[in-house]
């Protein structure tokens, strides 16, 4: 059998969780620099991490608008 090839990742994109796309449809009138992409994504994990811990001290597993 033949292993499949996993696709490279393009350098400095491969581990975003915030779509490029989807963040530059979403301004109206401005253009989005290229490091705007990697502090909005370092922004949203912070959030997710602070979200988890607040969930986590409040002993659930799931992560609710609340712990925003």
């Amino acid at each position: 059998m033949a292993a499949k090839k996993k696709k490279a990742a393009k350098k400095g994109s491969g581990d975003l969780i915030i779509s490029k796309s989807r963040t530059k449809g979403a301004t109206k009138k401005c253009n989005v620099s290229s490091d705007f992409y990697s502090a909005l994504d370092k922004a949203v994990r912070t959030m997710i991490a602070d979200a988890e811990a607040r969930a986590l001290g409040n002993k659930r597993k799931t992560l609710k608008p609340v712990d925003l």
